[in-house]
């Protein structure tokens, strides 16, 4: 499962999906995992969740992105849920149909592995493509 929250800048994502996490902490049995661009949310969330400051990996592309969740995952089998803020923030990249690509293959990895992942990205609805919309 993949879920994308979508908004403008100062929409709120951030805080509706710090508001998310705290519920998967409460309710998974599994480990839950933040990737955020920068050190943000270090006082927001829950010390139970693994907090992954993007900076520090030097997390500038999509590609590199994949090789780090892939790995996050090589190392932990108990990962149950992942959030990814900011995403664009993240890899640096902006065009929405690399967007919608990286989030396809991010759903089949979540179907391979069982591994949810909530998603937040800076962009009006309007502006989506329609393979977008599916993960809405």
């Amino acid at each position: 499962m993949v879920r994308l929250i979508l908004g403008t800048a100062g929409a709120g994502k951030t805080k509706q999906l710090i508001e998310l996490i705290h519920a998967s902490v409460e309710a998974e049995k599994g480990s839950v995992v933040c990737i955020e661009p920068g050190a943000d949310m270090t006082y927001d969330v829950s010390y139970n969740v693994r907090l992954v400051n993007a900076n520090e990996y030097s997390l500038d592309s999509f590609e590199c992105l994949r090789g780090f969740i892939s790995g996050l995952y090589a190392g932990n089998y108990d990962i149950s849920h992942v959030y990814v803020d900011n995403l664009c923030k993240i890899t640096r990249e902006s065009d929405l149909h690399t967007v919608e690509k990286f989030l396809t293959w991010l759903e089949r990895f979540s179907d391979k592995n069982a591994v949810k992942f909530t998603v937040t990205l800076s962009a009006s609805e309007d502006v989506v493509t329609d393979g977008l919309r599916h993960f809405l």
